[in-house]
């Protein structure tokens, strides 16, 4: 039977062996094979085309012979550099200014009084739900409230909403959402 202290350095050496095991892939997969340089290839990587299934592929074409090479004639140390001849300067074209784009307005009309008093008012206050009095179906309905109608129901009286964390009705984070929903009368 193997004891605690041996489970645990068995559990130890496996896990610096896996440490090292992805040390040595990431070092790999850095250098491309083991023993080589670093490769600076900083070019994107070129994304396959897609192929489909009637496309094949076609076999690259044969090299055609090389053309001869005339043989370079012999560098002299008297021979002058070749003459550069700059490119010609070509000057952008000119623009030609952009009419401002005009669109047609829309016809406005005078807003509706009751439209903007709506717009400003404030949001419509919530309808407080006595905890004394409510049904199932009202303290059910309460929003991120869920199935709590049964446990307030089954400990009423209350003399205060901070009583259902008092007599362990419910949990703080339900209380939380629902405490501004409710009130005793």
């Amino acid at each position: 039977m193997l004891s605690g202290s041996t489970i645990l350095r068995v559990l130890l050496v496996l896990v610096a062996a896996a440490g090292i095991a992805g040390i040595v892939q990431f070092v790999w997969t850095r250098s491309g094979t083991p023993g080589s340089a670093v490769s600076t290839d900083v070019s994107p990587p070129v994304a396959p085309a897609p192929r489909s299934e009637a496309s094949r592929p076609v076999p690259p074409p044969e090299p055609a012979e090389p053309a001869p090479v005339a043989p370079a004639p012999p560098a002299s140390a008297e021979a002058p550099p070749a003459p550069v001849t700059p490119l010609p300067r070509r000057e952008p074209a000119p623009v030609a200014p952009a009419a401002p784009a005009t669109l047609p307005s829309p016809p406005t009309a005078a807003p509706d009084p009751a439209e903007v008093a709506a717009e400003n008012a404030p949001p419509p206050a919530v309808a407080l739900i006595d905890l004394n009095t409510a049904t199932l179906a009202e303290l059910n309905g309460l929003k991120g409230g869920g199935a709590i109608g049964r446990a307030i129901i089954g400990h009423r009286p209350y003399a205060s909403v901070d009583q259902l964390l008092s007599k362990r009705v419910l949990n703080r984070a339900t209380y939380q959402r629902i405490k501004d929903q409710v009130t005793v009368r």
